[in-house]
């Protein structure tokens, strides 16, 4: 090739290569700035979600929460800033608990009759809803006291959690809660379990200074024919309450997500081919 043929040859390779720079799709990123800005934030953000959690865990598990004891009028005035009153420190307090025992031995008296609703029950706490509504009936038929399930703090009636009934002698105006507890002869000493609180704030039902009475009703734990032998009237001033701290989950949070996972082929089977 004499030099005159490869100065055009040339030529015409530079001009083929600005004509395709100039005409050729501009190269972009995978995603523009802020996105990739965005993403780079989120990760910050889910990191540092993820330390504080790891810190949090790793707390609770300093402090053994289940090993320590709190008064459980310190944790009910802590989470409702209402404070819990001895009942001896009540102008009414006589006069409520002999208004409540001489209902409770209407109650049990009903409760151990031949048209009692328990008989028949495979499991006692299916029994607890009879005996609270045996008290609101009987309570609210005592002159000068009122007695409802206590509302909500967003005003709404509401029937489970603590606790069941409020008392309100109109005279003085004072308040009380009770709680009532069916328990099997025998097992005050027991260390299961028996009493929870569960703190929360809308659907907090502890809405007034008052004294706070648990009433624990003895049955005889025969199954199905329940006989029911007595109570004990418990002033929860003085109770000392443990903290278990767990992490739940529902079959919704299991079962409700993409968590599941594919069955996965048999030895032998051909996979579809």
């Amino acid at each position: 090739m004499n030099k005159r043929a490869a100065q055009i040859f040339f030529g015409v390779l530079l001009v083929a290569g600005v004509i395709f720079l100039a005409t050729r799709e501009p190269k972009r990123p995978a995603l523009p700035r802020w996105e990739i800005q965005g993403k780079l934030l989120e990760t910050a953000v889910e990191d540092r979600q993820k330390s504080a959690d790891i810190a949090l865990v790793k707390g609770l598990l300093k402090e053994d929460l289940s090993k320590r004891n709190f008064d459980f009028a310190t944790i009910s005035n802590a989470v409702s800033g209402k404070k819990m009153i001895p009942l001896a420190k009540m102008k009414s307090g006589q006069r409520v608990y002999d208004a409540i025992t001489s209902v409770l031995s209407d109650v049990l008296e009903d409760m151990n009759s031949k048209s009692s609703p328990t008989l028949g029950l495979s499991r006692i706490n299916e029994g607890s809803r009879f005996f609270e509504d045996g008290l609101l009936e009987g309570l609210n038929a005592v002159e000068g006291l009122k007695c409802e399930m206590p509302r909500t703090r967003a005003g709404k009636e509401q029937r489970s959690g603590y606790p069941d009934l409020q008392i309100t002698d109109e005279a003085t105006g004072e308040i009380y809660y009770l709680d009532p507890k069916l328990m099997e002869q025998g097992s005050e000493k027991s260390s299961f379990r028996t009493f929870y609180f569960e703190p929360k704030d809308k659907t907090l039902k502890i809405n007034a200074d008052a004294t706070h009475l648990l009433v624990g009703i003895e049955h005889d734990g025969v199954d199905g024919n329940w006989h029911f032998n007595g109570w004990r009237i418990v002033d929860l001033s003085s109770l000392q309450v443990r903290l278990k701290a767990e992490f739940q989950a529902s079959n919704r949070d299991l079962y409700g997500k993409s968590l599941g996972l594919e069955k996965p082929d048999s030895e032998g089977e051909d996979n579809g081919r």
